[in-house]
């Protein structure tokens, strides 16, 4: 009993467990990355040497972010959130949550859309040049074509979202200095 009390004031209740905040951190480094790199593609002359490889890593690091996210959300389910020292306001928190889920919705909607989006128009769907993907689709432009622009238009409604995210975690760590930052760190 007493040990459990000890357990529940230690300063490591208030955090993530440390399996939570692996995966969050590496999801953070893969989706930036992937973010960052298709933007950059986006800009080169399709069918360019330099863009078909950053591509490949691109669809990589979508790859990885999906399975990432397979099991992240069980890993979620099970160790839900730590506690709090002082509870943010009930807006704030309705706030964070509602960001978190469009954050969860765009980490699988991306790598889902993208796979479609190059296996529908018979692309190779490559994991860093180590296996292919197996593509279970049929060649199908339309559905290539619906799929990439649900792609492209979610990857600016990821940049907007965590841009949010990051704005808040500024304003939590710099304006409020409450604890929000130090449970994920």
């Amino acid at each position: 009993m007493a040990s459990a009390a000890i357990a529940a004031s230690s300063p490591t209740s208030y955090r993530y467990r440390g399996l939570q905040r692996a995966i969050h951190w590496a999801m953070a480094l893969i989706i930036i990355s992937a973010l960052a790199l298709g933007l950059y593609c986006s800009y080169l002359a399709p069918g360019t040497p330099l863009r078909e490889f950053l591509l490949d890593i691109h669809k990589s690091l979508g790859m990885t972010a999906l399975v990432l996210i397979v099991l992240r959300l069980p890993v979620r389910a099970v160790y839900g959130e730590p506690s709090w020292q002082k509870r943010p306001s009930l807006l704030v928190r309705a706030g964070a949550h509602g960001a978190h889920m469009l954050l969860y919705v765009l980490m699988i909607l991306m790598p889902v859309t993208g796979y479609i989006t190059s296996g529908a128009s018979g692309h190779d769907l490559p994991w860093f040049g180590l296996f292919t993907w197996p593509n279970i689709l049929p060649m199908d432009r339309d559905l290539s074509r619906l799929a990439g622009m649900i792609h492209h238009f979610g990857a600016y409604t990821f940049f907007a979202v965590l841009g949010l995210h990051l704005a808040a975690v500024a304003w939590h760590r710099l304006v409020k200095k409450d604890e929000v930052l130090s449970r994920m760190l």
